[in-house]
């Protein structure tokens, strides 16, 4: 699967003239790496494999180098240039602080331009260039270089450390399962070329834990805090770039003025640097950090040490874990009992770098929410353990509606997570639970064409018949609508006796099944939907009964349990269909008046979200308590949907369906044309007319990009890729 370029990328590709950058450098020269990767994109663009994966390769150690190199200087100019000690007996403030700066400046000048052999600002790419690298979109690239060069373990590697941190790339991951079957392929190929030390070791140290292998615990625990607080360093240093302004102000008087763009420079530095403990804790691939990343390592460790028995340690982590939660009773009670052990004499105190650690952010934190107060702008405080006192009084009330927010964002990120990409392409996600007010719920939209939606509309009207299509009732919610329904297996009854088109209910099948294949691939990946049943229904506006209307077309409800309104509960037993997991509505058309569905809290009277109905469109939500829901009286014209339900449970899978998967197996049969040309039945993989196919006949990927307040969904990205395999 070859990836194409972004835009941006285009862009700098045709800018620049070829070989801008792919000159043999001298030794001690930097090339910059965005140079490396236009001209590297260029040679892939050309299929020119080898000059590709050249450039790449180097683009890639530019990058990495560039990084080190800033790390390096600002340490070592961090040291050379310190702020310390007090002004001159006589001197001005001003003048010894801004003495120290730019000596500093001078010291990062010197030591970055010795390191890259150019100038430091030679080495600025643009946002789009950086992000790819974040991203490891290069190693995209580089795979499929590597493939044609016929290097199959470096390819395999290459691509396994562009799925690590893009899991969601439905291409890559078909790309991986491949690799995994050609012969030669070794399991160590495998490898994240760019994993990080105290990743490796925290799973690894949570795996002896939860397995209570405690020694090996320890160690590997140990090791993933050393290596996480090295991490932090690393991010921090890397924070004192350029100032970053959110919009450019052209008039000469908006500009700051010495002292407020300073203070500006400098919130921004120390805001960058809280941010940090988030990059260390979110896993490559992952879009929220593990919470409390670093006091969680001192309660595992306090634990760990307890049980093998060195109470001296024990106590040591947990009176560093309480400079974070200072009132956490639990381990305050664990202090008294590790005092005991060691006796009163014993002074216990907790680990330097970490008491060095706490206070430096505290100091930031103070400072930061000083600007936000007295100079404006919003921080979003990443710990959770930030006491309260430290924040202002006039800003708390905003904090805790703040916390809120993170943490119903935190339940949105944590139910992102777990979806998986969607399987066909086109097909857009409208609106996600957060913007519904509610949780799993989704709008997907270009579900159907235009043309499948009336071609299904036809299938309505031939059928005909007034009711319910199952238990032969006129209407039964309420009398001022006409009710129709068509089951899948009337559907392919009618088109066995030719009243129906045979490709009209064949579409029925497959416009539900490609809705289950959707779902279930967004809210339960890798766990098996399987329809509970699958409803053709249409509701007609009675125009003599719709003066004084005051009722609904389908009252207020939840799809698996009894729901009451007034004691705000919902009762999962019978008659409830209690074994539903999963619903679904997908609309045909949105000629008529009414007929809306909204969701509500509890009381079946506040409404949470609405959603208009129109061709093509696909609601889905769980079917529990979380999800009360009803649909507004049709007050003109007709309007029809398929419903749908789905459950985890194979037992309470729809037989009726069964039987018409058989019924069109056999009809295809008599037409001598094999049914699996056209259609395969909800344990195959099934493609409606509307989908987009790769070159190699597959249906094609859409690519969707813990604390509180991380990345909001990412719109689908730019690039597609073909199989190059």
């Amino acid at each position: 699967m070859a990836p194409l370029p972004s835009l941006c990328l285009l862009l700098l590709v045709l800018l620049l003239p070829p070989g801008a950058a792919a000159a043999s450098p001298s030794p001690s020269r930097l090339v910059p790496y965005d140079l490396l990767y236009a001209d590297g994109v260029r040679a892939y663009l050309a299929r020119d494999w080898g000059r590709a994966a050249e450039l790449l390769q180097r683009a890639l150690h530019s990058y990495a180098g560039l990084r080190a190199a800033r790390r390096a200087c600002r340490a070592a100019c961090r040291r050379e240039a310190a702020f310390l000690g007090g002004p001159p007996a006589a001197g001005p403030w001003e003048a010894a602080l801004l003495d120290r700066v730019l000596q500093r400046a001078d010291c990062l000048q010197h030591c970055l331009g010795s390191r890259l052999g150019a100038a430091p600002s030679a080495h600025r790419a643009s946002h789009a260039v950086r992000r790819d690298f974040e991203r490891r979109e290069p190693y995209n690239y580089l795979q499929v270089a590597f493939f044609q060069l016929k290097k199959l373990d470096q390819a395999v590697s290459a691509a396994h450390t562009f799925f690590v941190a893009n899991p969601q790339h439905l291409q890559m991951r078909e790309d991986i399962e491949k690799y995994r079957r050609m012969s030669g392929v070794k399991s160590d190929n495998f490898r994240d070329l760019e994993a990080a030390p105290h990743w490796e070791a925290y799973e690894a140290g949570v795996q002896h834990y939860n397995a209570d292998e405690y020694l090996q615990a320890v160690d590997r625990l140990e090791e993933s805090l050393r290596e996480a607080l090295s991490a932090l360093e690393e991010c921090r240093a890397l924070c004192e770039g350029p100032l970053e302004e959110e919009e450019e102000e052209e008039e000469e008087e908006m500009q700051p003025g010495l002292y407020e763009a300073i203070a500006a420079h400098y919130i921004q530095v120390l805001k960058c640097r809280q941010q940090c403990v988030l990059e260390i804790a979110t896993k490559p691939g992952r879009i929220s950090a593990t919470e409390d990343f670093i006091p969680s390592h001192l309660d595992l460790l306090q634990f760990a040490y307890d049980q093998v028995g060195n109470q001296a340690l024990a106590a040591e982590c947990a009176a560093s874990y309480l400079l974070f939660y200072p009132t956490d009773e639990p381990v305050l009670e664990k202090m008294k009992q590790y005092q005991t052990e060691l006796g009163e004499d014993t002074t216990v105190t907790a680990r330097e770098n970490i008491h060095h650690y706490v206070q430096r952010s505290l100091m930031e934190k103070k400072l930061i929410y000083y600007a936000v107060e007295h100079l404006g702008g919003t921080f979003n405080d990443p710990d959770l353990w930030t006491p309260d006192e430290l924040i202002p009084e006039n800003l708390k009330q905003k904090y805790r509606e703040d916390q809120e927010k993170q943490k119903q964002e935190t339940l949105d990120v944590e139910e992102r997570e777990k979806r998986g990409p969607l399987p066909f392409e086109g097909i857009t996600v409208t609106m996600d639970s957060r913007q519904m007010n509610g949780t799993h719920r989704v709008v997907f939209d270009r579900v159907l064409t235009e043309s499948e939606c009336k071609d299904l509309l036809r299938l309505t009207k031939a059928a005909g018949g007034t009711g319910d299509g199952y238990r032969a009732r006129r209407s039964p919610h309420t009398p001022h609508e006409r009710f129709e329904g068509l089951t899948v297996l009337k559907a392919m009854q009618l088109a066995q006796n030719g009243d129906v088109d045979w490709r009209d209910a064949k579409l029925l099948l497959q416009a539900s099944e490609k809705s289950r294949k959707i779902i279930e691939s967004y809210f339960t990946p890798g766990k098996k939907l399987h329809f509970s049943f699958t409803h053709l229904v249409c509701r007609t506006a009675v125009e003599e009964e719709q003066e004084g209307r005051m009722d609904l077309s389908h009252p207020v409800h939840a799809d698996n349990c009894l729901l009451d309104p007034e004691g705000k509960e919902c009762w999962k037993e019978p008659p409830a269909y209690v074994y539903r997991d999963y619903s679904g509505i997908l609309y045909l058309n949105d000629d008529f008046q009414g007929g809306g569905l909204f969701f509500t809290e509890m009381d079946a009277v506040t409404v949470t979200a609405k959603v208009r109905p129109k061709c093509g469109r696909l609601v889905a939500f769980s079917s529990g308590k979380e999800n009360p829901h009803g649909v507004w009286a049709v007050s003109r014209g007709r309007r029809c949907a398929i419903a749908l339900w789905y459950t985890h449970s194979q037992e309470h899978a729809e037989q009726e369906r069964v039987k018409a998967e058989e019924l069109m197996e056999r009809k295809a049969a008599e037409q001598n044309q094999p049914d699996g040309e056209e259609y395969q039945g909800a344990d195959h993989s099934s493609r409606s007319s509307s989908e987009s196919l790769t070159p190699d006949g597959r249906a094609g990927p859409v690519s969707r990009r813990h604390k509180p307040g991380s990345d909001r969904m990412q719109q689908p990205k730019q690039t597609r890729a073909r199989d190059e395999f």
